[in-house]
C-alpha cells in the first residue's frame, strides 16, 4: 500500500491456518501455553513457538511468564472483535470447515467471545436490551439509556466503575454465526461475568461453549425473553 495502514501484514499473520487456529482458541479468554496452542493448531511445539513469536511481534497476542511457564492471550478485545468479524465474513461467503462436529450447534447457541456472551444467546440479550430501551444509538455509537443504567445497576453491576475504565462502555460486535450484533465493551463483559458469578451458566472446558444451568436459564429468560435453543 502506498498510503495508510498496511493491512497486508495483519492479514498475513491471521491468514496462516495454524496461526488462525491458535488465535481462535484464545478467543475463549483463557491464557494458554505454547504447548496447548500447538495442540489447538495440530502442529509441533517448535513450529508453534515460531508462529507465536510472529503473532507477538505483530501485536496480536501478549505473552507473560508465570513460574516456569509462559502464557499467551489476545492483545485485547479489539483483536477478538476483528476475528469475530472475519469469521462472519467467511461464513457468509461459504468459507466454512468441510467437517462439522457435534459441538457446532452448542457453539452457535451460546459461547464466549473473548470476554462477553455471543451466539444466539448473546444476540437475544442484545435485541432484548434494545427493544426494552436499555440501549440506544446516538451519534457516538451505542449508549446506555437512563432506564438501562437502572437495569444493570439493579442487577448488581458497578456501572460507574465500568465507565471509569479506558475501554468503551458498550459497543456492537457482529456475531459470526448469527450475523447480527451482540453486546461487547465493558458492559458486555460485566454482564457475562455476572452470569458466571451468579452461576447462570458455566464454561465448557477446552471450548468456547457456555451452558446455561436450569436456574440461570430461567433468570436469563425472565430478563431477556425466550430461552436460547438448547
Amino acid at each position: 500500500m502506498k498510503e495508510g495502514p498496511d493491512i497486508s501484514q495483519v492479514a498475513t499473520l491471521i491468514g496462516d491456518p495454524a496461526r488462525a487456529n491458535m488465535l481462535t482458541a484464545l478467543m475463549a479468554g483463557k491464557a494458554l501455553t505454547a504447548g496447548e496452542l500447538a495442540g489447538e493448531a495440530g502442529i509441533t511445539l517448535p513450529t508453534a513457538s515460531g508462529h507465536l513469536r510472529k503473532l507477538e511481534a505483530g501485536g496480536l497476542i501478549l505473552a507473560r511468564k508465570q513460574g516456569r511457564h509462559k502464557y499467551f492471550t489476545l492483545a485485547g478485545p479489539e483483536i477478538a472483535h476483528l476475528l469475530e468479524v472475519l469469521m462472519g465474513f467467511a461464513s457468509a461467503r461459504g468459507h466454512v470447515r468441510t467437517r462439522t462436529g457435534p459441538r457446532d450447534g452448542a457453539l452457535r447457541g451460546a459461547r464466549v467471545c473473548y470476554n462477553h456472551l455471543a451466539g444466539e444467546a448473546g444476540v437475544q440479550m442484545f435485541d432484548a436490551m434494545m427493544a426494552r430501551g436499555y440501549l440506544g444509538l446516538a451519534a457516538q455509537g451505542l449508549t446506555v439509556t437512563d432506564s438501562g443504567r437502572r437495569f444493570v445497576t439493579d442487577l448488581g453491576i458497578d456501572l460507574d466503575g465500568l465507565e471509569a475504565k479506558r475501554r468503551p462502555l458498550c459497543r456492537e460486535c457482529l456475531d459470526w454465526s448469527e450475523r447480527r450484533s451482540h453486546l461487547a465493551g465493558s458492559l458486555g463483559r460485566g454482564l457475562f461475568e455476572l452470569m458466571l458469578r451468579e452461576h447462570w451458566l458455566e464454561k465448557t472446558p477446552g471450548t468456547r461453549i457456555v451452558t446455561f444451568r436450569p436456574t440461570g436459564l430461567k433468570r436469563f429468560t425472565d430478563l431477556f425473553g425466550p430461552p436460547p435453543p438448547l
